[in-house]
Parts: C-alpha cells; structure tokens; sequence
C-alpha cells in the first residue's frame, strides 16, 4: 500500500476559487490521497480583515466566526504549512499584498500555488530569485488557463524541444462572445449569456480589450522562455460593437473569428492580441463555447497543443489542487 504524508495549506482568498478548492478537497480528498501519496488539508483559510483556523476535517465556518488576521509568518508556523495557495482577485490594489505574502511564505521555504496574476505580472523576479534563495517552488497552472495545464507544458514539458512561438486562445469569455456574434447575437446579448452560464464575470472589460489573453501569454513566455513579464509589452485588438460584422464576415467563408495572443522569439518581450480569421484544421478554430486552447510551435518536434479546460471557479480550483499535490506528492519510479 502507498504510503501517504500529510501536506497542509493556508489559502488566501475565500471567494468562489478559494470556496471551491476547499470543498474539492473535502469531498475528494481520501481518493486524492491514494491515488498521490499525499493528504492535502487546509489548516487556514484567511481574507482582507480576518481568518480562522481548522482543524483535520473540520468545515470552515460561517465568516462570524472568524478571528482578526494575524501575520502570515505566525499563521504559517502554527499550521505547519507547507504549501500557501493563493485565491485572491488579480487586481491592481491587491497586487503589492499579493506579492508581499507570497515572498512572505517562499523565504520561509513554503511553496506557493497562485491563480492570483497580478503580482506575477509586477514581481515576477523577485518571487523566482526568493524561491531559488529557500529552495522552495512556484507554481501557476491557475494563473495560465485553469484546468487548461497550460503552464506546465510551458515550464517543464517543453524543454529541449525548441518552442519559438506561443499561440494561443486562453480567455474562454472571448470566444464564446465572438461564436454568439457569428451567430447574430449583438455584443451585450452576448455578454449577458456568458455571464448566464457563469462564463463572464460582472465586469468582462478585461476578457474583451484582450487583456487576460495578453496576461496569461506574458506567464507562459516567461515560464517558456524566461522572459520578465514586467518587459513584456502588449499590443491588443479589442472585441467591440464593431466586431459583430468581422464574426459574421468569417462565417460566410466558413471561417470562425477569434481573439488570438500571441509570442515569437523573433519579436522578444512583445505580445499581440488579434482577431484573425482561423480556418478547418486549425486547432484555435475547432474551440467550442468557453473552451481554450493553446498551440506552442516547435519547428522540429512540431506543435504542441493543449485545448479544454474548464473556465469556471471550480476549473481553477483544480488547478491549484493539481499544483499542491504536484510541489508535495512523493516523486519516485513513474510519478
């Protein structure tokens, strides 16, 4: 019988993501431990103004409860934690706490697991040179697609294969948006379907201007690549109300139209976001709804492509219990 270690977290963020992961873990959690070799168990759960702590199979408990947030370095210590996962909104106000906690936790040789982009984006170098200075890891799968294991094809799969080219589709609001302008929708009918399904979010603004395309491409050209996102400059077409006339033009040349990023080594530290027309065969016009999909051009071991991925808060909450196990499970033999 596998032998299984024990592997707690203190996660950051308790929205949807954070709310997901912790009940993922709490129904699956014994399979998880077969299959890994590792329990994961969440020992804290902290937001803005309070956390609480838990107990081996306790349930969080109503926010009331809670206590006023002590500083990271004691929470961590008390748990014992080996793994911080962070689940906090990638906005700009939170981008220096986000940054400062993870440092927090890598110098004290905790690995972190972050869906949050934002201090990714402005620290980049920072985390890497202080996770290399304690030994302990980074990992982003949530930040670079969700479920979509874009970022591990990126950072590990793809050495020595000789990637030149990153293109991809990662932003699953975009292209369900542009498949129901090709089908006649208007742009806000679009939007408020996407946001039916639970696709969009309330505010889509970065989903539609390009901007998280472009965010997850700078993470996977510096996970590929080594690039500092911080010097990666963007230039991205948006999907507007003029779009509509675009997404129907594709479909009569039984094209499909869709907001493309892009990355080249011929063009260091540049991403663009475009709406191209893709055509049969193409891996970025096969995609369906919210799927994603991502193709990294390798000249002679030829493409390699990830696609799917769930664009929810439970698909990224998998992807932070995917990375958890993979920075604690043992790693012997096959595994």
């Amino acid at each position: 019988m596998r032998e299984v270690s024990r592997a707690d977290v203190v996660l950051s963020g308790y929205g949807p993501v954070g709310q997901a992961f912790v009940e993922h873990l709490a129904r699956q959690g014994d399979g998880l431990a077969r299959r890994h070799g590792v329990r994961v168990g969440v020992g804290a759960v902290r937001a803005s103004s309070a956390q609480c702590r838990l107990r081996e199979g306790e349930p969080v408990p109503p926010r009331s409860e809670w206590s006023p947030p002590a500083p990271l370095e004691e929470t961590l210590d008390q748990t014992a934690a080996r793994v911080f996962v962070q689940a906090i909104p990638s906005s700009p106000p939170l981008r220096r706490h986000a940054a400062e906690e993870a440092l927090v936790a890598l110098r004290r040789g905790v690995h972190v697991v972050t869906a949050t982009k934002s201090h990714l984006l402005s620290h980049w170098r920072d985390l890497d040179e202080a996770a290399r200075a304690a030994g302990s890891m980074i990992r982003i799968s949530g930040a670079t697609g969700a479920a979509l294991p874009a970022g591990d094809l990126a950072g590990t799969s793809l050495r020595g294969l000789g990637c030149t080219t990153i293109r991809a589709c990662p932003n699953g609001t975009a292209t369900f948006v542009l498949d129901r302008l090709a089908e006649g929708d208007s742009l806000g009918e679009a939007v408020r379907e996407a946001r039916r399904r639970g696709t969009a979010e309330a505010d889509p603004s970065s989903d539609l201007s390009g901007e998280d395309a472009a965010t997850k491409v700078r993470l996977l050209s510096a996970l590929a690549w080594g690039w500092d996102p911080a010097s990666v400059q963007v230039r991205a077409e948006p999907v507007g109300e003029g779009t509509s006339r675009a997404a129907l033009d594709a479909v009569s040349r039984a094209r499909r139209l869709r907001a493309v990023a892009s990355a080249s080594l011929d063009e260091p530290h540049l991403v663009r976001v475009r709406l191209e027309e893709t055509e049969p065969g193409d891996p970025l016009y096969a995609l369906a709804g919210p799927e994603k999909a991502v193709v990294f051009g390798c000249p002679e071991a030829g493409d390699v492509i990830v696609s799917g991925g769930r664009s929810s808060p439970l698909g990224a909450a998998l992807a932070l219990v995917k990375d958890t196990i993979e920075v604690t499970a043992p790693r012997t033999g096959f595994l």
